[in-house]
């Protein structure tokens, strides 16, 4: 008895606990559980129960509670977008994107395929320059000049290194001290703003193309759009988005002959020049008039790959690719909010970074910025939109994406509802993440996931190749 109480003390936290969890009794349930969250690395965990009575009788049609769960008590995704956070979860986010964009352009979940044959374009929007930084240039130098000049704080405005992907330097000021901070953090504050503005400037510019008033647009045409915002090396937002023009019924109905790609390709270059956003004067900041930066691209997008023209899949898959990213892979702050200047002095970030974040510390202490709550969105640079957003009409919606998944998990047992049911729900919060011996079970069972996933679709690209083939 002696020896193996030694022995489990030799064992580690996590050996303990995998030892502790394998002989519960609801081990099998267990695991259930977390498969049917996709090993889920930070799952969510309710108790509670569910009853279903006929409202006429009183009898229970239906009834389920966590009484007889491990641990009483259900767990379920915590849906964090962020592979850093949970990749099982970033994974089925990135699909559902992919879904929800593709959707928007090849039809499918709702929208009619007639979309394939709408005016269509991939737009990119960028910030403006804030001050020179390293840049990344696939083989060439950086920044080079002939000469040696200098900034007025000593340091050189040019840069002959050939920076790899993974260089520190790439994305970091030439000179910090001429960097405009304050520039970039109020940019960031008012791009959702900027956004509003160009896509009123691109219906603006449709309208009066076709001789309508603006109020009248609506009875003619439709600008539906998805969009998403990815943060470049040097910590600044841009956003990519999908713009489609439709008839005043939406995606089921065409637009006007009138309404066609190229006008629709003027109305976005003249909204990208044109709108701007000011900022109230300030002794501690001076006068701002935040626009776009010189960098915009739009392309038309096709049903299949056209040369450089992109396909509706390859824009799904690119939009896609970013919302699962977390602040560390793309500079954007931090992943989670800061709530004193010593948070942000401590944060493991790069001097650019943190000086952006505590760009936005400072100011958020002014009084007429409060209302941008600088402070409050410190971690995420001051920029307090959503990564993704898309117009009402574009496509479907997340939620009913979900509602779609869980249909079909159920399969043909259909929750029980209608004007003579009565439903009783009481679920409560009971903690949230793995013990340490089942992170590396629910570890093992996200990679088994992930698996059958590529496999899958491998077979599905296979059949593809073999259809066209034949």
């Amino acid at each position: 008895m002696l020896a193996r109480e030694q022995r489990l003390q030799a064992l580690s936290e996590a050996d303990r606990d995998l030892i502790r969890l394998i002989n519960d009794p609801l081990f099998a349930r267990w695991q259930e559980q977390i498969k049917a969250i996709g090993g889920c690395a930070n799952p969510i965990y309710l108790s509670g129960s569910t009853v279903t009575r006929d409202a006429v009788t009183g009898e229970v049609i239906s009834s389920y509670s966590t009484a007889g769960e491990p641990g009483e008590r259900l767990a379920v995704r915590c849906r964090n977008r962020r592979a850093s956070v949970c990749e099982p979860c970033s994974r089925l986010h990135a699909g559902d994107t992919f879904q929800l964009v593709r959707a928007g352009l090849s039809g499918g979940k709702g929208v009619p395929d007639t979309v394939k044959d709408r005016p269509r374009l991939f737009v990119t929007l960028t910030a403006p320059s804030f001050g020179p930084v390293h840049r990344v240039l696939d083989g060439e130098r950086c920044r080079p000049r002939r000469d040696d000049p200098r900034c007025e704080h000593g340091r050189r405005l040019g840069c002959g290194l050939v920076h790899a992907e993974d260089d520190p330097l790439a994305g970091l000021p030439l000179c910090p001290d001429c960097y405009d901070y304050t520039g970039h953090v109020l940019w960031h504050a008012h791009a959702g703003r900027l956004w509003d503005r160009f896509t009123t400037a691109v219906r603006r510019h449709l309208a009066s193309a076709g001789r309508i008033p603006r109020s009248k647009l609506a009875d003619h045409l439709v600008v539906s759009f998805a969009k998403v915002a990815e943060f470049q090396r040097r910590a600044a937002v841009h956003f990519h988005a999908v713009v489609r023009l439709d008839g005043p019924a939406g995606p089921g109905s065409p637009a006007p002959d009138w309404a066609t790609e190229d006008l629709l390709l003027d109305g976005v270059e003249h909204a990208a020049a044109s709108t701007f956003v000011a900022v109230p004067d300030s002794d501690a900041y001076g006068t701002e008039r935040l626009g776009w930066g010189a960098q915009f691209d739009a392309h038309p997008i096709r049903p299949l790959r056209d040369g450089d023209i992109p396909s509706d899949a390859a824009v799904a898959g690119y939009v896609a690719k970013y919302v699962t990213k977390g602040a560390a892979e793309t500079a954007a702050g931090l992943d989670y909010r800061v709530t004193s200047a010593e948070d942000i002095r401590t944060a493991v970030v790069t001097s650019h970074v943190r000086a952006l974040m505590g760009t936005c510390w400072r100011l958020g202490g002014l009084a007429e910025l409060e209302h941008l709550r600088l402070r409050t969105w410190a971690h995420s640079l001051g920029y307090r939109g959503h990564i993704l957003t898309k117009s009402r009409r574009y496509s479907t919606t997340y939620g009913a994406l979900r509602e779609e998944r869980a249909d079909h998990r159920r399969g043909d047992t259909k929750p029980v509802d209608g004007p003579d049911m009565v439903t009783e729900s009481a679920w409560r919060y009971v903690g949230s993440g793995h013990t340490p011996g089942a992170a590396g079970l629910a570890l093992g069972i996200a990679e088994d996931h992930a698996r059958s996933l590529q496999l899958a679709r491998e077979a599905r690209e296979d059949a593809d190749q073999w259809r066209e083939w034949l």
